[in-house]
């Protein structure tokens, strides 16, 4: 089969598209437990779970030491099994190849790996006292674990070509998991202080130097002594300065290297999109720190794994693993639309991984598709919740039926949609939330807020999306749109036509309408009004907020010009 049939991505005025089978697709994704999907016979019990909650696409690992448990001998009978079953109920997967590291450390490598530590040696951390405490994690200094990986890794893309290559139920693969050291900012093994002692490579430093205009600011931070010097050479401290910034870069420059030489080997086998994933750090965010250091890393390299691909090294891996489509952020305790927004950085596809499975998580998917323009989103640990109960049931649900128009938004121009969220009003507090203002469609300021209600609040999500002129297509719930027309002449902008959509074709996108809206559900013909399912009336002997039905609709609005301006 030619490689146009695999999955691929496909550049777009905006960014790049995933195209399976020969056609668009968003990701409605979900991760499983971390070795769920090493069991077909586990599998079985929730595959129909995963459809019943709308899941497009299942991410789940396959792991070195099941499927090499004996070195150069493979066996992958029980992915097979799972990736028949996956194609029986219609479902994509993601594979997550658990290799030399998984969540910074080794425990998915074979037997023969681990317990062979001249042959591969175990990265060396460096303790108070000058002691060197041993990793849990192969050290990248040393070839013969990427020579073992990259061997382990084509083989898997081999066999993936052989057994699915004219299905496509495996559309991506994700190379390792949160790479970087942990314990440490820097491996101090012996043939990794060698190497920090020789020549910074010149390859590193006439990227940096002539790219500079173009590297992302959380990078530009790090390399404060290096812009000062001119023609900076020698090694690594020289060049960088000293202390745990420059670790880092260290790091991250052979990481990616020795990603790219995996996924390299397993791209020329089967050349379907390659990724990997960051356990993010918490330099300058305002996310959801108040969690303990296990929990959600830090901000010092070590604290999370040093190297691998946060925002301040992401130019590296960028450059030096060309291998792999895209670096993607997973987004837990970060702020979410910061994160979407550097990982967007030099234009690459921006897909999440892993994030919060709980309604707070789901609501924040919205702006992931609808301003960033996401190739897709997974909340981890899926399979221990249930469709009834599961916060992403009727976010997919919702996003499934409207997937081909989120689509086609995303692929025209990056202002032809917007997508947002709010949360729950505070128990005790004023309400801080602030409206969502976008002033450069057509010559409308268009505001969005939460809907109204007598009572209180509810907390709100959706996509907004230009159709050009005045209309506009409002998809989400818990929210009203307003216009103003920022033309100086004129006095007055109204409704024209408020219509209730509903989906005729999911798979053209095609809608009918439903209802004509007006009198009460515009509050006199002002705003749009997107509610929830159960308004608040707050006590108040009229309904006029009427409860949400298809949460699809289409707006136009209109002004008047007054002739005496």
């Amino acid at each position: 089969m030619s490689p146009s049939i695999y999955p691929h991505f496909r550049k777009t005025e905006t960014s790049k598209e995933l195209v399976v089978n020969g056609k668009p697709f968003l990701i409605l994704g979900g991760e499983l437990q971390n070795s769920s999907l090493t069991s077909s016979e586990y599998m079985n019990t929730v595959w129909q779970k995963l459809v019943d909650t709308h899941y497009n696409t299942i991410l789940g690992c396959v792991t070195w030491e099941d499927i090499e448990p004996v070195e150069g001998q493979f066996d992958f009978k029980e992915l097979d099994k799972v990736i028949l079953g996956a194609r029986n109920y219609g479902l994509h997967l993601i594979l997550l190849w658990f290799g030399s590291f998984k969540n910074g450390i080794s425990t998915y490598t074979p037997a023969w790996i681990k317990t062979d530590i001249k042959r591969f040696p175990r990265a060396k951390l460096r303790k108070a006292g000058g002691v060197l405490e041993t990793g849990d994690v192969v050290s990248i200094f040393y070839d013969e674990a990427l020579k073992a990986d990259a061997k382990a890794f084509a083989a898997l893309m081999r066999h993936l070509k052989e057994f699915d290559g004219e299905h496509s139920t495996v559309i991506m693969v994700q190379v390792e998991n949160e790479t970087g050291l942990l314990g440490d900012s820097r491996d101090g093994s012996t043939a990794a202080e060698k190497r920090f002692a020789e020549p910074v490579p010149q390859n590193l430093l006439t990227f940096l130097s002539k790219d500079w205009n173009n590297l992302h600011e959380d990078l530009q931070k790090n390399l404060k002594v290096f812009q000062t010097q001119q023609n900076a050479t020698g090694a690594w401290e020289q060049v960088f300065g000293k202390g745990p910034h420059t670790d880092e870069l260290f790091m991250a420059y052979h990481y990616s290297l020795y990603l790219n030489r995996v996924a390299e080997a397993g791209k020329k086998e089967y050349p379907i999109p390659l990724y990997t994933n960051v356990w993010q750090n918490y330099v300058g965010d305002d996310g959801d720190n108040a969690f303990p250091v296990i929990a959600g890393g830090g901000g010092k390299p070590g604290d999370y794994p040093s190297g691998g691909g946060t925002s301040n090294v992401l130019d590296i891996w960028q450059q030096f693993a060309p291998s792999l489509d895209l670096i993607a952020p997973d987004v837990y305790l970060n702020e979410y639309r910061s994160s979407c927004l550097k990982y967007r950085h030099r234009n690459q596809p921006l897909f999440i991984p892993e994030q919060r499975r709980d309604e707070y998580g789901a609501r924040r998917i919205w702006a992931a598709y609808g301003s960033y323009q996401a190739i897709g989103v997974s909340p981890f640990g899926i399979d221990t919740l249930e469709p009834e109960t599961s916060a992403f049931t009727k976010h997919y649900a919702l996003l499934d039926s409207v997937s081909q128009i989120i689509l086609e938004a995303q692929r025209t121009s990056h202002v032809s949609s917007v997508g947002f969220f709010f949360d729950d009003l505070p128990e005790n507090g004023p309400d801080n939330f602030k409206p969502f203002v976008i002033n450069h469609w057509s010559h409308y300021e268009i505001t969005i807020e939460p809907c109204f209600v007598f009572g209180r609040r509810s907390p709100g999500c959706g996509i907004v999306i230009h159709r050009g002129g005045g209309k506009f297509l409002l998809i989400g719930w818990g929210f009203q749109v307003r216009a103003r027309s920022l033309s100086p002449k004129s006095t007055f902008t109204g409704i024209l036509r408020f219509e209730e959509k509903f989906v005729v074709n999911k798979e053209t996108g095609e809608l009918g309408t439903a209802r004509i809206l007006n009198g009460d559900e515009t509050r006199s013909g002002k705003f749009a009004m997107m509610p929830s399912e159960d308004p608040d009336y707050g006590g108040f002997p009229i309904c006029v907020t009427i409860p949400a039905r298809t949460m699809i609709a289409e707006v136009e609005f209109y002004e008047i010009a007054d002739d005496e301006y």
